[in-house]
């Protein structure tokens, strides 16, 4: 895994802490022998992935504990998923309970933990990110902005908008893109339409615009890039090193 991803020209990567991973929640006193061991072949964590959600779980203090031990201060945490049955008003309120304990564990760990833009949920834009992120102190919650989430999963939300709506929380920025495509019209007249990933260049996202924003600003966090294509893997690995060389180029300008 280490050549490959410094092939592609990364010095860093988001580990998942996930069941069926390198680290799961149960084999979580392995973290620091894969951190090392991942920096003894030259490549970085710069965070971690997890589905925490639950500050009551047991388990979810020991990741905190073992992230900070392993010099890891930046950790994504799950989903507040959208459900009818529930409603919304519902989910937000559990949500902000639920983000304020969570906070409290990370300022006591000395982590930073980071809410996703994702499709779903409720908090795939910035005004339903800021229902739960409000109150919460950016030192220890933080937002993980995702430009193609938006795009392909829940709309499209102006990145300026998003961006300055969230800059006191922002850590994260999701790097990936993708469009919409016509599809057939079905038996009532209506056509239905599809969205799919794309190579950064291509799709509906204008990263040239926001890296500039980014620099201008300042951004010092995490740019994440994530490589969601179905494809077979070397055609995968191609358009991912081309990926990385669209977001090199324009920094280094």
């Amino acid at each position: 895994m280490t050549e490959t991803v410094r092939d592609l020209g990364f010095g860093s990567i988001d580990l998942l802490i996930r069941d069926g991973w390198h680290v799961a929640p149960a084999t979580i006193g392995t973290l620091g022998d894969m951190v090392r061991g991942l920096r003894d072949h030259g490549l970085a964590v710069a965070m971690v992935t997890t589905d925490i959600t639950d500050a009551d779980d047991p388990a979810t203090p020991s990741i905190l504990e073992h992230c900070a031990a392993a010099g890891i201060d930046l950790m994504r945490i799950g989903y507040w998923r959208y459900d009818r049955a529930q409603g919304y008003a519902a989910i937000r309120d559990r949500g902000r309970r639920e983000l304020a304990a969570l906070a409290r564990l990370a300022e006591r760990a000395g982590v930073r933990l980071a809410l996703q833009m994702h499709g779903g949920t409720i908090h795939s834009s910035s005004a339903q990110m800021l229902a739960l992120l409000d109150g919460c102190d950016p030192r220890f919650m933080t937002a993980f902005v995702d430009p193609g989430n938006q795009a392909v999963q829940e709309g499209r939300e102006h990145w300026q908008v998003t961006f300055d709506a969230l800059a006191p929380w922002l850590s994260v920025v999701g790097v990936k893109n993708g469009g919409w495509f016509p599809g057939e019209i079905d038996a009532e007249g209506q056509r239905r339409w599809h969205a799919d990933w794309m190579p950064l260049s291509d799709g509906m996202v204008p990263w040239h615009d926001i890296i500039d924003h980014l620099k201008a600003t300042g951004f010092a966090g995490v740019l994440s890039q994530q490589s969601h294509y179905r494809l077979p893997y070397p055609q995968l690995i191609d358009i991912s090193r081309a990926d990385h060389g669209f977001v090199a180029r324009r920094l280094a300008q």
